[in-house]
């Protein structure tokens, strides 16, 4: 059994950016344009004349954040390029080919449209480490505040688009025919409301496009991959072969079978897994997962012999832990998966040619993922007003041993904090659905009880 409990880090950056509700700290005005300077200072001492790429997510407030950060960028030397509405890992893979020494991508991810963000991109496609994100952060704290700088320019370079969705294609796996096939996509009406029924259409699959009309607001409203139940019963109607659900900013894919069966995170690495290894393209003896992977992909993988190496939860934790042992699959349970001969992170499109390609290699998906049980597993979200470390609480630290101890090897207890937001998550696994919500609701309970608000 696995147990992680974590403490948030009270940082500008956090584990996915910067994120927050547009106008207000961190994303006032004041805040991006000093984003802006610090990292365009930081870059110039790197080179005479960075060029940083912009891209966003389909969001009311993009543009205006889009234009605060250009507006710093210009003011410490640097120069901006949109490259408008582009997927989060489509800016990673832009800094890289383009060899632009930086990229913002400018997201929400999976949440509601009046939620933004704001990630910076390294020029390896990478997010920055932590180090880099902290002199950034004091860079920022050495600028004035309050000073007014002209607007600046920031072209839009349509080009950029044509030039991933075409990086895309070739990504296609060994064998795979997609003529007339079947495939409904849920785009979330987010950055890849064009670019992924672009890109299927050009393998020359028959497409259906559903949720691909943003409007600004409507990013994740009741659609792509946090609400999948419209996808999969579409893909049903319309005797598809495969669905995918993309999240906002796309960095993430879900899949629904033809039958409608909803595949996840743990589905992809284990299909995806084993045919690599079949191919002998999977490197090394392990996929490396997260603290929220479900026992059963343990058990599946070791039934062709390979292990899951868990991490805490966060793709920049799966990337570290690839990196270290040389791993070239790995991911989450989200459907953040990480494919590292192809791509320097997670991306929804990619993992969806990826599966799209192995459906029409081997069959049916539904086939495919026959071979992982499932074991029955709960995750509730606590809203809490503070961040303590979690073993400080001595009512959860006691109910968490009793859980453990009662459990034993068949099942698992995770509690973490969110990264983004002010939430702790509970997580429970076990052999049956009644030890499930039993020790989900008495932890969860105790954690309303100690910091809920």
């Amino acid at each position: 059994m696995t147990t992680t409990m974590q403490e948030a880090k009270k940082r500008l950056f956090g584990t996915d950016g910067i994120r927050g509700i547009p106008g207000k700290h961190p994303l006032d005005d004041g805040t991006l344009v000093r984003v802006g300077r610090a990292l365009g200072s930081f870059l110039r001492a790197h080179s005479a004349h960075p060029r940083v790429v912009i891209g966003m997510d389909t969001r009311e407030s993009g543009p205006h954040i889009a234009g605060e950060i250009a507006r710093g960028l210009v003011a410490a030397g640097a120069e901006p390029v949109s490259a408008g509405i582009v997927t989060t890992p489509g800016v990673a893979w832009l800094v890289r080919r383009d060899k632009f020494a930086a990229g913002v991508v400018i997201s929400a991810s999976h949440n509601p449209y009046h939620d933004n963000g704001v990630k910076l991109i390294s020029s390896d496609g990478m997010k920055f480490p932590d180090a880099t994100e902290a002199e950034i952060e004091r860079m920022m704290e050495e600028l004035p505040e309050g000073s007014r700088l002209p607007s600046a320019a920031l072209p839009e370079d349509t080009r950029l688009h044509d030039e991933y969705v075409e990086a895309l294609q070739a990504c296609v796996l060994p064998g795979a025919k997609f003529k007339g096939m079947k495939v409904v996509l849920d785009c979330a009406n987010g950055a890849a409301s064009h670019l992924a029924p672009d890109l299927f259409a050009a393998l020359g699959c028959d497409v259906t496009a559903i949720n691909h009309e943003p409007d600004g607001r409507n990013i994740n409203a009741g659609c792509g991959s946090l609400h999948t139940e419209g996808l999969r019963q579409r893909v049903v109607e319309t005797g598809a072969a495969l669905g995918v659900a993309f999240d906002g900013d796309a960095d993430r894919a879900l899949f629904s079978t033809a039958s409608g069966k909803l595949v996840d995170g743990d589905g992809i690495l284990f299909t995806m897994a084993r045919h690599m290894k079949e191919q002998g393209t999977l490197k090394g003896p392990a996929v490396v997962g997260t603290s929220m992977a479900n026992l059963g992909l343990d058990k599946a993988l070791s039934k062709i012999g390979l292990k899951l190496t868990r991490v805490d939860v966060g793709d920049r934790y799966v990337l570290e832990e690839m990196q270290r042992t040389g791993a070239n699959l790995g991911g989450e349970q989200s459907g953040h998966i990480l494919f590292l001969d192809d791509a320097t992170t997670g991306d929804g499109m990619l993992t969806a040619i990826k599966m799209a390609s192995l459906v029409s290699i081997s069959g049916p998906l539904e086939a495919l993922v026959a071979g992982l049980k499932i074991f029955p597993q709960r995750l509730e979200n606590v809203r809490v007003a503070s961040k303590p470390a979690l073993n400080s609480l001595p009512d959860v630290s006691r109910l968490l041993a009793e859980a453990e101890r009662t459990l034993g090897s068949s099942g698992r207890v995770v509690l973490r904090y969110s990264g983004t937001e002010p939430l702790v998550r509970v997580m429970v696994e076990a052999e049956t659905e009644e030890d499930v919500r039993h020790w989900t609701e008495t932890l969860a309970t105790a954690l309303r009880k100690s910091i809920g608000t």
